[in-house]
């Protein structure tokens, strides 16, 4: 399976909300579209699932156009809209005949499939009656249910207590060991708890497209923050001599360092610390969290 959206544009009367954007998805990856909101992540994942087409560009999944394998893509909107009145099982059995599936299959999948989300016990329960998680758990269910190489999510979580949200990114772990997955959200803490990689949009452009640890080492600002002993504070002299050492400061007995490589000057300078006998108190990495590098990007 490889996705492929290429040079997607997207004109609404005189507002471009996705420019020129491009990107691949292979076999088994877990892809978050990540950006604030307006960013254009709802409308690109709208044209990835042939909800909506493109003022230019296009869409291929296993070099075929997306509106010729529909089929293959599970979508999960992120508020899904079920009839209140059924009960989860007959969802599921209405969802599955207008896409074509036969009765006799659909009766044996959707026992697996409720299960597989958390929902057997409620199979016989109205829809009016659950959790905004359990729809959304519904929802992923009906997005598996003709088993898609594809599953396609809008903001899966956003919208849920912190309880649902925890059940349904449970779930999402689970689910992608077996299918490839492309979900959006604003919320980078929700990609970083459920994918591997980023692909970071403002103003419906592309601007990151990395792994975790490639994101962070690209924006790591190498420098180390050091709490020791004022006893110890005279050791900053010969920090600042070292042919590594960009810079060096001290605000108390808390010091900050700054280092060509944070990859092989920590231990070089751990071991400049301990062979002057300096007291060390806290030695740690001053890089920037996942957040904080996601709102430097989009702000």
């Amino acid at each position: 399976m490889k996705l492929e959206i290429k040079n997607i544009t997207k004109n609404f009367n005189n507002k471009t909300a996705v420019h020129n954007f491009s990107m691949e998805v292979q076999a088994g990856e877990c892809v978050g579209l990540i950006g604030p909101n307006g960013a254009g992540k709802s409308t690109l994942i709208k044209i990835i699932s042939d909800i909506i087409h493109p003022s230019s560009g296009a869409v291929f999944l296993n070099g075929k156009k997306i509106t010729d394998m529909k089929k293959e893509i599970g979508y999960l909107p992120q508020y899904p809209n079920f009839f209140p009145w059924m009960t989860a099982f007959e969802t599921l059995m209405f969802m599955g005949e207008l896409s074509g599936m036969k009765k006799e299959a659909l009766k044996k999948e959707i026992p697996l499939l409720l299960t597989k989300v958390g929902l057997k016990e409620d199979r016989n329960a109205r829809v009016r009656t659950f959790s905004g998680g359990m729809k959304q758990r519904l929802g992923i269910a009906q997005a598996l249910l003709h088993k898609p190489s594809l599953i396609v999510m809008d903001e899966p979580v956003s919208s849920l207590d912190p309880i649902g949200r925890r059940e349904v990114i449970n779930i999402i772990q689970a689910i992608k060991k077996d299918t490839t997955i492309l979900l959006s959200t604003h919320i980078l803490n929700d990609a970083e708890d459920i994918c591997e990689r980023f692909v970071i949009i403002k103003d419906g452009q592309k601007i990151e497209d990395t792994k975790k640890e490639a994101l962070l080492n690209k924006h790591s600002r190498n420098s180390i923050l050091m709490e020791i002993t004022s006893a110890s504070l005279s050791w900053l002299e010969i920090v600042k001599g070292l042919d590594y050492v960009k810079g060096a400061e001290a605000v108390g007995t808390t010091v900050k360092i700054e280092v060509d490589n944070i990859l092989v000057n920590k231990n070089m300078l751990l071991a400049s610390a301990l062979e002057n006998n300096v007291d060390i108190l806290k030695f740690e990495v001053d890089n920037d969290t996942l957040e904080e590098i996601f709102l430097k990007l989009v702000v």
